[in-house]
């Protein structure tokens, strides 16, 4: 009797995709990312995306060792407002706040006291201010956003979709709006709140090579002197 083999749920061909999708971009990359971390001032900032990208997803447990920080240094803001809320799926106001930004990626290395800086390049933060999470961009319970990898600049450069409460752009939007040059609102997303990368087709909501956020601390500087990040006095946890 012939064996009678499972048939493959629209799931399980979605998840296949999904997989396949990464798999290749990560092929792609991975000439890039396998490079030692030492090069990586010697690369220029595409490739240091890249090389980002591909540890993320490849080698995250050693990368977490040096404390992976990324700050988007915000350079220009534009605010939406719009009638009929798309992202929420009723009617209403629509508010989107779309952020350009400078990415520069801190590690800590064995032997340094402090944090080494490159940059990433340019890129966007595209946030929906919501009181809920939106049904776009698709996210799952929990989580803020997610880099990028559907973006034809992508993983060339960075680019942030995700969402923020009102309450919290209630709070930053003095900070983001001053005018004041020697004032500066940076995004920081941390390692102990940025990457939950596992295998699997659920990994993370988002594009295939997604990276998924689950918070973003905002900064703001009022004077040139408070633009040093300090350290936190305290470790961070580890997923």
């Amino acid at each position: 009797m012939a064996q009678a083999f499972p048939q493959k749920t629209s799931v399980g061909l979605e998840y296949s995709l999904h997989e396949k999708q990464r798999h290749d971009l990560l092929h792609a990359i991975a000439p890039v990312g396998q490079r030692e971390v030492a090069e990586l001032s010697e690369m220029n900032d595409s490739e240091r995306s890249k090389w980002l990208i591909w540890n993320l997803h490849e080698n995250l447990e050693v990368i977490r060792l040096m404390e992976p920080t990324l700050q988007a240094r915000i350079t220009s803001t534009q605010f939406t407002v719009q009638d009929g809320m798309q992202a929420m799926g009723e009617g209403g106001v629509e508010k989107r706040l779309d952020l350009s930004c400078n990415w520069i990626l801190q590690l800590t290395y064995p032997g340094y006291q402090d944090e080494i800086s490159h940059t990433v390049g340019d890129g966007w933060i595209n946030l929906v201010i919501a009181a809920h999470a939106p049904l776009y961009p698709v996210l799952q319970q929990g989580q803020k956003g997610y880099l990028d990898a559907d973006h034809s600049l992508y993983p060339n450069q960075l680019f942030l979709e995700g969402w923020i409460s009102d309450g919290l752009w209630q709070e930053i939007r003095t900070h983001i709006c001053n005018a004041n040059p020697t004032c500066r609102t940076d995004v920081v997303l941390l390692d102990n709140v940025l990457f939950p990368v596992k295998q699997g087709f659920d990994f993370v909501c988002g594009p295939p090579g997604a990276i998924g956020v689950t918070n973003m601390e905002f900064r703001a500087y009022s004077h040139p002197t408070e633009r040093r990040v300090s350290r936190r006095s305290e470790p961070r946890q580890r997923s």
